[in-house]
């Protein structure tokens, strides 16, 4: 039996590597993925802006059985075709739905991309008011409080719990690997307050302390802009806002 020790351990290694995702992190100069949990990644792209130059803007993948929901698309239709190819070719996934976290371009810039090649989109039904009355691009389908969706079998959530960024800035949960896409709403540590302009400041440290108490077992959060990390990012948006109160 020892001798075939060897013989069996390479087996096992071989089986085991094939029953997990091995696909490996991307990055072009317009799209940056990055794993962040066994069945989520971290999509990145850039938007140039006047206030603050150019800007890292994040958005989540989560991807199960050949399936996969992706949530905010990049701000353009050329670097969200990028991220549809990585995802169908890389993944090997069909995508089933996008949804874009708020009315801004940085989330739904893409969105027609998305359309054209028959993935639906998902979005707050206040999402859809504002884009039209700022002629953005307008997600297909609207809900109100929460939406739950199913990538392989796997629940994925969109979740209103009040203004913030935004008067109709949703998250993305995906309960299974508890990982939580603030969007927005959520700031990395040490980032500034950033665009204020739709905000509401007043509600912002009360919504995200809602959030908090709803999944209080998260363990990675992803924030709009900059590095993802644990619920220090939640604690640290209450306290930048509740400041300014």
């Amino acid at each position: 039996m020892i001798r075939y020790l060897p013989l069996l351990l390479i087996g096992s290694l071989f089986l085991g590597c094939n029953s997990k995702h091995a696909t490996e992190n991307y990055a072009s100069e317009t799209l940056q993925i990055q794993q962040v949990a066994d069945h989520v990644y971290q999509h990145i792209s850039f938007l140039d802006t006047e206030s603050f130059g150019k800007v890292a803007c994040n958005g989540m993948i989560v991807f199960n059985q050949h399936e996969a929901i992706i949530f905010d698309t990049p701000n353009d239709d050329a670097t969200s075709l990028e991220l549809i190819n990585w995802v169908e070719n890389q993944l090997d996934c069909t995508i089933k739905a996008i949804i874009p976290t708020h009315f801004h371009t940085d989330c739904l810039g893409g969105l027609a991309e998305f359309h054209s090649r028959g993935i639906p989109s998902y979005a707050n039904n206040a999402t859809i008011t504002l884009a039209k009355a700022r002629s953005n691009p307008l997600p297909q389908n609207g809900f109100d409080q929460k939406l739950a969706l199913e990538a392989g079998g796997k629940k994925v959530i969109a979740e209103f719990f009040g203004e913030g960024h935004t008067h109709d800035n949703v998250i993305g949960y995906f309960p299974d690997e508890e990982v939580l896409f603030g969007g927005c709403l959520i700031k990395a540590l040490a980032a500034s307050e950033g665009n204020l302009e739709d905000a509401n400041i007043k509600a912002w440290p009360v919504t995200v302390a809602s959030l908090k108490e709803k999944y209080p077992s998260t363990k990675t959060v992803i924030p709009g802009h900059g590095e993802s990390g644990g619920t220090a990012l939640l604690d640290y948006t209450i306290r930048l806002f509740e400041q300014k109160k």
